[in-house]
């Protein structure tokens, strides 16, 4: 018989060496509701209202000139209305590195809010206006929402979690995306608030509710303790923060870790991005966050989810139920995005980002097969259909999520901010590519436009097979190491390791008018 004593001490429990309290899975889950959860909704909520947006840009162009718009006139400005959002993205990205650094993690996600509650009353108030340019704004305003906080969530909940359960804490921002694109599928159906006519305007409204939630509720949780220990330099607020997050008192070894964290980087103050790119050591970590972070947009995925209804119709399915299968596609999404959460500290990073690429691509294969077949097969296009399911749960597996927590891990605390920003200008650029490209691939590729995806994850699964080492549950200095080769720079050896450890708590705890650290240095080792 096995007690549970004994299973405690189990080393393939994921829990075991931290104690997990409802305050940390808490922050995770309300910081997640705030940022991720409106980008997610974001995507999918502009789908059903579309036809009632441009018939009200074609009235209020009426109303104002005298003459209805233009068939080129209506498409510019719903395209514009679609693609704003990525342009805003790339401008919250800009800013969220000097926001980081000024305001905090979590003081960013709160001032973030802000932007998302603006955005949701000029886009529910823009019909009652008789303004299309407000439907514009808020789209832009939207958009810096979600490039902030796609950088600033990932980053706090990288620095309050324990090293054993960072990527599944990390996993909320998948979980949380994909739970907002199916929200705003549910809203959208012709039952809701799709097709109801001056209801659209509740779909943006609703962008408010959970901004409201976290701007309400956050306050109550701690800032990362990293950043107060490592860039404030305040200890006593760090160790009130790992205690509330940890739920115990003796938070002395978490403290260690932050100390050596901070004496192995080569510099204690936060980098610009030029200074990132310039360095050698980081090179190769660099390179392949930017590489992760373009598969993620370009493996096909946002093809799949702008232009779903499309496909399905060219797989021969009728349009009065185009929509209700749209929604199990959301559904999956989210179904695959808890599945691995749950696994990734089992499995690990590497495993599931090849194998999301590489069954992807399988996939891709397949759907090009059964579109060009389906005149002559009834049936194909049900496998059709099947397919694009396989290709959402795929990608949901490891390549929805992981590239965000990769991000995270392969830098050190100063490089970090410098890190997001380039990997959020990468996905927002990368974005803003396949929504822009897709139609003319389309058109000149006809059913084999996927085999270009299908291309891209094939490349990304090899990369991430001959250079990502696997970071589960492994110190920053354990991770330094398995690039320090590729990069071209000396191997700490473990002596060296452990006396830059001793000088870096002594470095860093050491202020102005106090006394030496407390306490002997024992076991340390950083939780990035």
């Amino acid at each position: 018989d096995i007690q549970v004593k004994d299973l405690c001490h189990n080393d393939c429990l994921p829990f075991q060496k931290q104690p997990i309290t409802a305050c940390l899975m808490n922050a995770a889950f309300i910081s997640a509701l705030g940022s991720s959860y409106l980008y997610g909704y974001n995507l999918s909520v502009v789908n059903a209202p579309a036809m009632f947006i441009k018939s009200m840009y074609n009235r209020t162009w009426m109303e104002r000139y005298g003459q209805p718009a233009s068939t080129e006139t209506v498409t510019l400005l719903w395209s514009s209305t679609v693609s704003i959002f990525a342009i805003g993205g790339l401008l919250g990205t800009l800013c969220v590195s000097s926001m980081v650094k000024a305001l905090g993690r979590k003081g960013t996600l709160l001032l973030n809010n802000c932007f998302a509650v603006i955005a949701a009353v000029l886009l529910s108030l823009g019909e009652t206006a008789g303004s299309f340019e407000m439907l514009l704004v808020g789209r832009l305003i939207m958009g810096v929402d979600s490039g902030i906080a796609l950088c600033a969530l990932p980053m706090y909940l990288g620095e309050i979690s324990p090293r054993n359960i960072r990527g599944s804490i990390g996993q909320f921002n998948s979980i949380l995306i994909c739970l907002g694109v199916f929200t705003g599928q549910v809203l959208g159906l012709p039952q809701l608030l799709g097709q109801v006519g001056s209801k659209w305007p509740f779909l943006f409204a609703f962008l408010a509710v959970p901004a409201l939630i976290q701007l309400c509720v956050l306050p109550f949780f701690p800032e990362s303790p990293r950043y107060l220990l490592m860039e404030r330099r305040d200890e006593a607020a760090a160790e009130k923060a790992f205690q509330r997050f940890l739920g115990k008192k003796d938070v002395s070894k978490e403290l260690e870790e932050v100390y050596a964290e901070g004496h192995a980087q080569s510099n204690l103050q936060v980098v610009s991005v030029p200074q990132l790119i310039r360095n050698p050591a980081v090179r190769w970590q660099l390179i392949t966050v930017i590489i992760t972070m373009a598969c993620y947009q370009l493996c096909g995925l946002n093809a799949i989810w702008y232009y779903t209804n499309g496909i399905l119709a060219e797989a021969g399915f009728a349009g009065n139920i185009i929509p209700y299968i749209t929604l199990s596609t959301g559904a999956v999404e989210t179904l695959a995005a808890i599945v691995s959460g749950l696994v990734i500290e089992r499995i690990g990073r590497r495993p599931l980002l090849i194998f999301g690429f590489s069954t992807m691509a399988v996939c891709f294969g397949f759907l090009t097969v059964f579109l060009n077949l389906q005149d002559r097969v009834s049936w194909f296009p049900y496998l059709s259909y099947v397919c694009i399911l396989a290709v959402i749960a795929c990608f949901c597996s490891g390549p929805g999520g992981i590239p965000f927590v990769l991000t995270g891990e392969l830098f050190e605390q100063s490089y970090r901010p410098a890190a997001f920003m380039i990997a959020g200008l990468v996905n927002w650029l990368s974005n803003f590519a396949v929504g822009l490209l897709f139609p003319f691939i389309q058109a000149a590729l006809q059913t084999y436009a996927f085999l270009v995806f299908a291309g891209v994850c094939i490349l990304g699964a090899a990369y991430l097979y001959t250079v990502l080492p696997e970071t589960k549950n492994k110190t920053f200095v354990e991770i330094s190491r398995s690039f320090a080769k590729i990069n071209k720079v000396p191997v700490q050896s473990p002596g060296d390791a452990r006396e830059l450890e001793l000088q870096g708590e002594l470095s860093l705890a050491i202020q102005p008018g106090q006394g030496s650290p407390k306490g002997k240095v024992t076991e340390m080792e950083s939780s990035f």
